[in-house]
């Protein structure tokens, strides 16, 4: 697997669109890297930058684009309501595939190093690059900002891991590090006073805050046995939150970094923001993500807020998002479009030519003189088909009237059918770039001995691939036959026909397979490979008929 990282440099300038795209021309023109989103703030002048690439490509751009964000911002003029330290005020790096965090780590230090070396900037380490964890919290290194910084610069503890001890005035200080996916998160509050949207960000950030006697504001700091004050915890494990005021919006907002998405996720942070704001008089009205999000982090919203309604969660991944997105209100302050937020939909390789398609495009594309699309292409989308029936029947049976204690149980099923109509989409396109492989295989030069056993292997690889994409088709499509003769047995009765479609779309994808499987190992020299995957894919074809006919049976009885 290729190593791929994330950088998510954050810079103190939101307000002058040509200072951004001079810096943003920086990342794009380096290869190996994609720039992913440009997210400015007028309010808290700073623009969050998300790119990703290879380690070496990244640390590259990160390097270029740091530089010039410290020729053109003057940070002795800059004013915003973000916490900020310098022109680029923190850029860490992200492990997105294929690395460790502790590679990562090693990356962020050889960027925090050329940047002090060749840019004489100080530099700050933090989080998984940082060895002392005295200070590799962010909000410790940047306490006392801009302003302050210039006598703390001069503190021993605070000499810069990297650069020189001085502060610069144009350009600041820079924090480099490596760090777990961040979720930046505020939301919005109908109220415009930031001490009451602190109150509310101290009930739930982790660090919580300051017990004092008597009255919570002004009251006698509590100190433990070593004169440390005593803390009174937030609600929320890994969240870190501040209140401010928007100008821009002419409201204040809990502003939060959702530090670990799997121990508090957006939605469990929303609620609880709505509970607390709530219990002090004051109304959530939506919310906004700075920069991308993860998809799952949005399906696993939509589909809390659905079971929270009773509703079924095994629906298109559309409209899971389109649910989170209403429910969050992300789109009160804006347009929220999924397909350049979200961090999957941006990585996605452009290799699903045919499920985009609609469905003359495919039809044509099939019937046309180019052998692929062939039969293994289509028997995949049956299968898609068959169980897409099977799955809307579950739907229509999750909120029949009178049936209204089952919605989980069909909710179930419905969750089942979508994740193997996804599986069996990619496979329309894969089978497509299997047969593909294989004419690129025999293609290959054979003049030389070496050239010819180069070839042979590489058509024998590719025919593998060609035999096991149908074959995976035909476990799919097998398994789906169970939700579908669940469907015809316990379904709403009025959608009973469907089901049995579902069951010969799904019948026919597996027969349909199997002679793809059939051909494509026919031509296979390894006999022994060839012999067992067409031996099971015998079997499984047999098994659906059996089923089929069951479930044609089910289906009868009911008509």
């Amino acid at each position: 697997m290729d190593q791929i990282i994330e950088c998510v440099p954050n810079f103190s300038e939101g307000r002058d669109p040509g200072i951004i795209r001079q810096i943003t021309a920086e990342i794009e023109s380096t290869e190996g890297v994609k720039l992913l989103n440009v997210d400015p703030g007028k309010a808290t002048n700073r623009t969050v930058v998300t790119f990703v690439g290879n380690p070496a490509a990244v640390v590259e751009a990160a390097f270029r684009a740091i530089k010039k964000a410290g020729e053109l911002i003057d940070m002795s003029k800059h004013k915003g309501e973000h916490p900020r330290m310098g022109a680029t005020d923190v850029c860490p790096l992200i492990p997105i595939a294929g690395i460790s965090m502790e590679e990562t780590a090693a990356w962020a230090k050889k960027l925090a190093e050329r940047v002090g070396k060749e840019l004489k900037l100080p530099v700050y380490l933090y989080e998984a690059a940082q060895a002392d964890k005295k200070r590799s919290n962010l909000s410790v290194i940047r306490a006392g900002e801009y302003e302050g910084f210039f006598k703390k610069i001069k503190l021993p503890e605070w000499k810069p891991d990297f650069g020189p001890a001085e502060f610069d005035a144009k350009r600041g200080a820079t924090v480099i590090g490596a760090r777990d996916f961040l979720v930046a998160y505020n939301v919005n509050l109908n109220t415009t006073s930031v001490r009451r949207a602190n109150s509310i960000a101290f009930d739930v950030r982790e660090a919580g805050r300051v017990k004092r006697e008597g009255h919570p504001v002004t009251g006698k700091i509590v100190k433990d046995a070593n004169g440390s004050p005593v803390s009174i915890p937030g609600t929320l494990k890994s969240v870190k939150a501040i209140g401010w005021y928007i100008e821009e919006y002419g409201i204040a907002q809990i502003s939060m970094n959702l530090t670990n998405i799997s121990v508090t996720p957006v939605h469990v942070a929303f609620d609880e923001v709505c509970k607390k704001a709530q219990d002090r008089g004051i109304r959530v009205t939506g919310s906004e993500l700075v920069g991308l999000i993860p998809l799952q982090s949005l399906l696993d919203a939509g589909k809390y807020f659905l079971r929270k309604q009773k509703r079924s969660v095994g629906i298109p991944e559309k409209d899971i998002i389109r649910i989170a997105v209403k429910s969050l209100g992300l789109e009160e302050l804006g347009p929220f479009k999924p397909e350049e937020r979200i961090i999957e939909y941006l990585l996605k390789a452009n290799d699903d030519k045919l499920v985009r398609m609609d469905l003359r495009a495919f039809a044509d594309e099939t019937s046309s003189e180019s052998p692929a699309p062939g039969g293994g292409s289509i028997a995949a989308y049956a299968g898609a088909l068959g169980v897409s029936l099977g799955t809307m029947v579950a739907n229509l049976s999750s909120h029949k009237p009178g049936w209204d204690e089952r919605w989980e149980e069909f909710s179930d099923h419905a969750e089942t059918g979508q994740r193997l109509k996804s599986e069996l989409l990619k496979l329309v396109d894969e089978d497509t770039r299997a047969f593909n492989r294989i004419m690129a295989a025999f293609g290959m030069p054979k003049a030389t001995d070496e050239e010819k056993a180069a070839r042979t292997a590489a058509i024998e690889a590719a025919t593998k691939t060609a035999t096991e994409v149908p074959y995976r088709v035909m476990e799919l499509s097998f398994e789906s036959m169970y939700m579908i003769k669940a469907m015809a047995e316990t379904g709403n009765p009025n959608s009973v026909s469907d089901a049995g479609v579902g069951a010969l779309c799904a019948k026919a994808a597996v027969t349909g397979a199997y002679l793809n499987v059939q051909i494509n190992a026919k031509s296979l020299q390894d006999k022994a490979f060839a012999g067992s995957i067409v031996s099971k894919a015998k079997a499984l074809n047999e098994q659906a008929a059996k089923l089929e006919a069951e479930i044609l049976t089910a289906v009868n009885a009911k008509l």
